[in-house]
C-alpha cells in the first residue's frame, strides 16, 4: 500500500511539472500571474461609495456602477452622451470608437452600427484589431447588455490595466444595448466589424 501511494504522489508530480513546462512553453499557454477576473480586486478592500436602495438587499449598501467604474478612472456615460457621440462626425473617422463587449451571437442580433466587437473572455481574438483601433481613437465608448451586465466594466478594465488603453479616453454606457434599443435607435445586426 506504502508503495501503491508513493507511487501516485511520484505520478502526479511528474504529471504536474510536465503540465507546467508545457504551459510554460506553449504559445498559447495561460499567464499564471494574470488576473482573469479584472473586475474583482486582490488583497485589497474598496472603500463603498454607494446608495442604499430602499428596502431591497435587506439595507445593505452595494457599490453603483458609478462608483466601481470612478473608481477604476473610468467614466459613465448616459444615453444622450452616447448618442451625441453615434453623431459626432469623428464617429466616421474611427476618432470616436464604440465596442461591444458581449459574445458573439448577441453581438450578431443587434449592436450600434459600427461598433467593433470586444469579447473580454476571448480577447485573443479581438486583438489585433481593437488594441490599435482604440490607441488611435480620441473616445472609446464601452457598452454590454445594460443594467446588471458587468461585461463593458471587465472589458474596460482590462483595455486599461491589461491593453495600455488611457483610461481618459474610456467610458461605459451603463444603459447598453437594452437601453439602445428602448430608444429606437439604429441597430445593425450579423458580424459587423
Amino acid at each position: 500500500m506504502k508503495k501503491v501511494l508513493l507511487e501516485a504522489v511520484l505520478v502526479g508530480l511528474v504529471g504536474a511539472a510536465l503540465a507546467f513546462a508545457a504551459n510554460a512553453l506553449s504559445p498559447a499557454g495561460l499567464k499564471l500571474n494574470r488576473n482573469y477576473f479584472p473586475g474583482e480586486t486582490q488583497g485589497t478592500v474598496e472603500p463603498v461609495r454607494s446608495h442604499v436602495a430602499s428596502g431591497t438587499n435587506g439595507g445593505v449598501a452595494t457599490p453603483t456602477l458609478a462608483d466601481k467604474l470612478r473608481s477604476k478612472g473610468i467614466a459613465l456615460f448616459d444615453n444622450p452622451k452616447v448618442v451625441e457621440l453615434f453623431h459626432d462626425p469623428r464617429y466616421a473617422q474611427n476618432q470616436v470608437v464604440f465596442i461591444d463587449a458581449r459574445n458573439d451571437d448577441e453581438f450578431q442580433e443587434g449592436h450600434i452600427p459600427g461598433a467593433h466587437q470586444f469579447d473580454h473572455f476571448h480577447f485573443e481574438k479581438f486583438l489585433p484589431t481593437i488594441v490599435p483601433l482604440c490607441q488611435a481613437a480620441q473616445q472609446v465608448v464601452v457598452y454590454c447588455g445594460g443594467g446588471d451586465c458587468e461585461l463593458s466594466e471587465f472589458a474596460a478594465t482590462m483595455l486599461a490595466n491589461d491593453l495600455g488603453i488611457a483610461k481618459e479616453k474610456l467610458a461605459v454606457y451603463g444603459g447598453g444595448m437594452t437601453e439602445w434599443k428602448s430608444k429606437g435607435l439604429p441597430v445593425e445586426t450579423g458580424a459587423g466589424k
